[in-house]
């Protein structure tokens, strides 16, 4: 009993003299871990990169973990330009993706592929098992995500690489907390192996918690530094690994290593307190049903036909899902993950957009042509004019209109300066979208030509109105940006009428079926009704969702007198149109509603989640 007390004294004791030390003892396993680095060519932080790979260099290292956000945009040039930099480590290298690769990217996420050969890892020193995994959120702005197939990975991968003796180090640019959509399937697979910690960057800070967060007693969990933690403090962080502990230092560049924590070497937790899931109570008048569950993730809107439903996934295929029993009708793959909706054109044929080309499928499930990408992938949802006749589908850096028969290009309007991502508004002649280099346009739908062009004032790419389908109603047009304004332009000239940030508005907007109103889903969870008729702002009711904080980017769609929001943790809200309330919260699944898709040979209203699933709502009633 003694000798218990005295170890347990003596664990204290060293955590608490732990950040009193400057250097530590020799350990069995060392890895370097840099972290948010937010390399620009040209910036402060690709000159402190080079120093800290030197000093790096000039240290004794297992491995080196690069654990994310590289750059702030995930372009080619970014990414090429830290692999320039990170290829001159000596030691071994394993790189892992952020936020920022994944959500912001001209490649559509595909050049970390190409420049690294993966977005996860495994490798192992000693008994030492080091795994990490990618964490979105991916093309859009939303909450991270642990894709399904990488879920799968880690599993497969953990059942072969954990043999007895071995231990494992986790690796994620997220925190195992709630920040991920998904954390409880992370931590609950976590927990069926020896795992001692987990670390992870992202917040630009240091913490030490357990897994679920503060209060719990799952395995231990740290957030490191980023390479600049602001006042002229760039550097990165040591992980010493002996027998009995693990020792986290902060390694300021040019100074000497501060430790920061210390855990015990063990895989000995008790498993995190998780919440439970949350009950599905449909209302009286509709039905919910569940049309297809994906082995990977989806992170596209949905496209139809009388018999089917079109999407892709993140492991590239293209699918159709027969509507009536969901049995898959066909799977083709592309190459890489998809973003961009299918379109069912006037042909038969149902066009996907790709990484390098839109294909051309017949409904049994053949490619009947490839229409080339002139550059970069397709991320944007494209959509058929009204009469049918044409399809409009924007891209990297331009937007085109095809002939709906044969796909045959018929102009491209290319000034564009990065790339299209949300459907564009179509109303007469007038073709109305945004764009990630921060300019709102309207161009001839008939000729592709500039009518106007119109932009916040602000220079940020990410403030831009990049991913939101604008609404056109009568001569006004609408949007909503992440400035947090709502926005009326004149439709005629491009002239601004006026701008309200009396909610904090973001990407998520919508109308009313006769067009006289405007909805907007705010951060702070409300739905926001405004008159569209009127030239001056004039807010018709508001109506708390009950969703809380809320960022996501989804279409706002009303149907037969109520309507439909979509959140960042898998809710769907059914509210009145009048404005007297809401009437459901559909709680479908932990992540992000891609889109609010009407099936427009039924009315019934389909959605997809980010962790593959899609459902079907329909009124019974």
């Amino acid at each position: 009993m003694k000798n218990a007390q005295f170890k347990l004294m003596k664990k204290f004791l060293i955590s608490a003299i732990l950040p009193l030390l400057s250097v530590s003892s020799i350990a069995a396993q060392r890895i370097a871990v840099l972290s948010d680095v937010h390399v620009t060519p040209g910036n402060a932080n690709e000159s402190q990169l080079r120093l800290a790979v030197d000093e790096i260099n000039a240290a004794d290292f297992d491995v080196v973990i690069m654990n994310g956000d590289l750059g702030n945009e995930g372009s080619v040039e970014e990414l090429e330009n830290v692999k320039s930099i990170l290829d001159n480590i000596r030691h071994p290298l394993h790189v892992l993706p952020g936020n920022h690769e994944n959500t912001w990217s001209r490649s559509a996420t595909k050049a970390f592929f190409d420049l690294w050969g993966n977005d996860r890892f495994v490798t192992r020193i000693d008994s030492l098992v080091i795994v990490g995994i990618n964490c979105g959120p991916f093309m859009k702005m939303g909450d991270g995500h642990i894709k399904q197939e990488d879920l799968h990975w880690l599993k497969a991968t953990l059942d072969t690489a954990v043999t007895p003796g071995t231990h494992v180090l986790s690796f994620n640019h997220y925190p195992l907390l709630d920040d991920l959509d998904n954390y409880t399937d992370y931590i609950t697979l976590l927990e069926q192996y020896p795992v001692v910690g987990h670390i992870n960057g992202h917040y630009h800070r240091w913490r030490i918690y357990n897994a679920g967060g503060d209060g719990y007693t799952g395995m231990p969990c740290v957030m490191t530094r980023a390479l600049d933690m602001g006042n002229g403090d760039y550097g990165y962080t040591i992980i010493d690994i002996d027998p009995e502990w693990v020792h986290v230092y902060n390694k300021t560049i040019g100074h000497k290593p501060e430790a920061r924590y210390a855990f015990a070497n063990s895989t000995k937790h008790s498993k995190a307190k998780l919440p439970d899931s949350k009950k599905l109570n449909i209302p009286d008048g509709f039905k919910v049903d569940k049309v297809w569950a994906d082995s990977a993730s989806v992170f596209t809107r949905l496209g139809f036909d009388k018999e089917n439903v079109y999407f892709g996934n993140s492991l590239g295929y293209a699918r159709a899902v027969r509507k009536t029993d969901g049995s898959g009708v066909w799977s083709i793959p592309t190459g890489a993950s998809l973003f961009s909706r299918p379109v069912k054109l006037a042909s038969g044929k149902i066009a996907v957009p790709a990484h390098d080309a839109i294909l051309l499928i017949t409904p049994e499930g053949k490619i009947a042509g490839k229409l080339a990408s002139k550059s970069g992938p397709y991320v944007a949802d494209g959509t058929l004019t009204p009469d049918g006749k044409a399809y409009i589908q924007g891209a990297d850096g331009r937007i085109e209109r095809r002939r709906a028969d044969n796909g045959k290009l018929e102009w491209s309007y290319d000034s564009i300066f990065n790339y299209c991502q949300a459907a564009p508004a179509i109303d007469g002649d007038d073709l109305i979208f945004g764009a990630w280099d921060t300019n709102l346009r309207c161009l001839d739908l008939k000729s592709g030509r500039l009518r106007w062009c119109w932009n916040n004032g602000k220079t940020a790419n990410m403030l831009g109105p990049g991913n939101v389908v604008p609404v056109i109603s009568g001569d006004k047009v609408i949007i909503v940006a992440p400035d947090r304004y709502m926005t009326m332009l004149d439709r005629k000239s491009g002239r601004e009428l006026w701008r309200d940030n009396s909610h904090r508005y973001r990407e998520s907007l919508g109308h009313s079926e006769d067009g006289s109103r405007v909805y907007a889903k705010t951060m702070d969870g409300e739905l926001v009704a405004i008159d569209a008729t009127s030239p001056v702002f004039k807010e018709l009711w508001t109506c708390d969702l009950g969703l809380g904080y809320e960022h996501a980017p989804c279409v706002i769609v009303e149907k037969d007198g109520y309507v439909y929001t979509g959140s960042r943790r898998g809710i769907v809200t059914i509210s009145k149109a009048d404005g007297s309330g809401l009437v459901a919260q559909l709680p479908l699944g932990v992540s992000e509603i891609n889109g609010i898709d009407v099936d427009p040979t039924t009315g019934d209203i389909y959605v997809s989640l980010i962790e593959g699933t899609i459902f079907r709502i329909s009124r019974n009633g």
